[in-house]
């Protein structure tokens, strides 16, 4: 590790220990949803009136409903019968993953061009976590999504760091570096301070986990499968590991030795990556 990885390493440890790392927030409509998604008697038209307040949102989310992955058997045409048809959990799900891409934008070229790289990929993961939960597993396909979106969010509090130190921008290698050590820890704070689900909180730290054996599928082992496949065939190191000992493939009933040439799934997959993009 070079010494300016491990000093920036020990500062934001340090940091992160005393609470003097500032971490991301979720973006105002994300919060004001899931706030009204956790009263137990809100009301449809009170979660619409929330989102409506975000155009972007309200016509992302009709789009996500008309699309093929959630197959409505007639169009749907306002935000009403979008969150009809999806639920309210569903719809809040939902709304915080598609806000969030908001929140990596940054105002240098080098960290923004990071911070797209980071969040193409979370929707790349969360899009074929959607699939792989639908297909082989009794979750949340809307909470599979959003763990797929947030397993990388540790990164951003870590390339906000970069854009105020110079030095730590202009040598990549340690960036990197800094970010692989610490962003699953990260993670899992931040999640914790946005008060997500007890299930999704650790799917920072636990997704890169490979040898953990837990006891019934989870949206950790739906992530890591996701992860791993969306590496198929590259130069990454996880995709030159041996994958028939993880058992999050066993847990999901598939076998990482058999190609998975299911046309119809990879045809969802590519969809839910399009749509969360």
């Amino acid at each position: 590790m070079t010494d300016l990885a491990q000093r920036v390493q020990e500062e934001l440890i340090q940091a992160i220990e005393k609470d003097q790392l500032v971490l991301p927030t979720l973006p105002e409509v994300a919060l004001r949803v899931r706030e009204a998604a956790e009263d137990p008697d809100v009301s449809i038209p009170h979660l619409v009136k929330e989102i409506s307040t975000d155009a972007a949102l309200s016509a992302r989310l009709i789009k996500v409903v008309n699309s093929p992955l959630l197959r409505s058997r007639q169009e749907i045409t306002d935000l009403s019968m979008a969150v009809n048809r999806m639920g309210i959990t569903y719809t809040a799900n939902l709304a915080t993953g598609l806000a969030m891409s908001q929140m990596f934008q940054a105002t240098s070229d080098v960290i923004d061009r990071k911070m797209r790289e980071v969040w193409n990929r979370s929707t790349e993961v969360a899009g074929i976590s959607h699939v792989l939960c639908r297909h082989y597993t009794r979750l949340k396909p809307d909470q599979a999504t959003l763990a797929g979106l947030v397993h990388q969010i540790g990164v951003l509090p870590i390339l906000s760091y970069a854009e105020e130190n110079n030095q730590l921008l202009r040598d990549s290698i340690s960036l990197n570096l800094v970010i692989e050590k610490i962003h699953p820890v990260l993670g899992d704070r931040i999640l914790q301070a946005w008060d997500f689900p007890e299930p999704l909180r650790h799917v920072p730290t636990e997704h890169l986990n490979f040898t953990r054996d837990s006891s019934a599928v989870d949206y950790a082992d739906v992530v890591q499968v996701a992860v791993l496949q969306s590496l198929a065939g590259s130069a990454h190191p996880y995709a030159q590991m041996d994958w028939s000992n993880i058992s999050s493939f066993a847990k999901l009933g598939l076998n990482p030795a058999e190609e998975q040439e299911d046309e119809d799934l990879s045809a969802e997959m590519e969809a839910a990556m399009q749509l969360l993009g």
